[in-house]
């Protein structure tokens, strides 16, 4: 069973299938995106139809304001309504023309691409597409609605809009060519790279890793959000912890591999981790969760695979051995009772 597949069968909820669209979807545009972004923004008003019409604003104006950042929106080299969204963003057009444009070439694949997750649709579906009347449109599903009574709602849009930035990244400077070294700083809380010798953040660390830990902490599997409640904020946590960086200066401690999200209470609590080493079960957990993101293509693959290894094998002797190093050094192993289900 692929990563994939694991992801959407260890607890199967509407959360892990929506994350899966985000996170694993094919990226040739970043219509998907905005498109996910859109839905997410026209939920709260409780309207179950949406014809184009309605949804050419959101969805032009999500992708109007990545083009001002990030030029390049598609693997393709040319497309004409990404060329009118730049052509408005330049003055050249008004939005009653973009929303046209919109409506009439915006939505041609990715309203039937946007559940189709390792070239199979998902087993439901947060919309179905109406286009037999005079108006074209799309019809809500309860799943859809359901969604929005999740805990996780509020962080649906952060994640989007954190894939799409290490997207758009990838494309930017040509993932093949040049592949990206993503890395954390840990002040901020963000991933950055350095481009042409200039530093460049691309997202929000706890965004970016949300999704694939499926809103939960990495060690107890309690609920944790970036957004809103203040009781369900996380950590960002090294997993081996970062004060062994001064004896391996050659291993990325700060790399995305190593880093996981954690409720407070397991970071820095009474009984929390701090620097000590986490038990074995965590470092399996760890590698599902890296290979989690090593399916989900660019540029976290390319990153991961960097640091440690190109096929499983490697990654998991990699892990091993830094087990191994970090033990030697560190001495005491930690683990922490389970407060909700396993859910990756």
């Amino acid at each position: 069973m692929n990563e994939i597949l694991i992801f959407q069968n260890i607890s199967p909820s509407l959360e892990s299938y929506w994350r899966s669209i985000i996170l694993f979807g094919r990226n040739v545009a970043s219509y998907k995106f905005a498109l996910a972004k859109s839905l997410l923004e026209i939920l709260p008003s409780g309207q179950s139809e949406i014809t184009l019409e309605a949804l050419a604003e959101p969805f032009s104006r999500n992708l109007c304001e990545h083009l001002k950042t990030a030029p390049k929106q598609a693997t393709s080299s040319s497309s004409q309504f990404l060329d009118s969204c730049r052509a408005f963003n330049d003055g050249g057009i008004s939005q009653e023309e973009l929303l046209d444009v919109t409506r009439k070439k915006g939505f041609n694949n990715v309203i039937d691409a946007f559940h189709v997750v390792n070239d199979d649709p998902i087993p439901l579906q947060f919309y179905t597409k109406d286009y037999s009347g005079r108006s074209k449109k799309i019809i809500l599903t309860d799943d859809l609605f359901r969604l929005s009574e999740s805990l996780a709602f509020d962080d649906f849009s952060s994640e989007a809009e954190s894939r799409w930035n290490l997207v758009e990244t990838a494309w930017e400077l040509g993932v093949s060519r040049n592949l990206l070294n993503v890395q954390y700083d840990g002040q901020n809380k963000l991933l950055f790279i350095y481009g042409k010798l200039r530093r460049k953040q691309v997202t929000s660390a706890i965004s970016a890793l949300n999704g694939y830990q499926k809103g939960k902490c990495f060690y107890c599997f309690g609920d944790i959000a970036i957004h809103g409640s203040l009781h369900l904020a996380c950590d960002v946590d090294h997993f081996y912890p970062y004060t062994l960086q001064p004896f391996h200066p050659q291993i990325n401690f700060n790399g995305v591999w190593n880093l996981v999200l954690s409720c407070p209470n397991c970071n820095r609590g009474p009984k929390g981790k701090f620097a000590r080493i986490p038990a074995l079960k965590y470092l399996e957990r760890l590698h599902r969760r890296n290979e989690f993101l090593i399916s989900s293509h660019h540029p976290l693959r390319e990153t991961i695979m960097n640091q440690t290894g190109q096929t499983p094998p490697d990654r998991i002797k990699f892990l091993k051995d830094m087990d191994r190093i970090s033990i030697d050094l560190l001495i005491h192993r930690w683990e922490t009772p389970q407060t909700g289900p396993t859910t990756f």
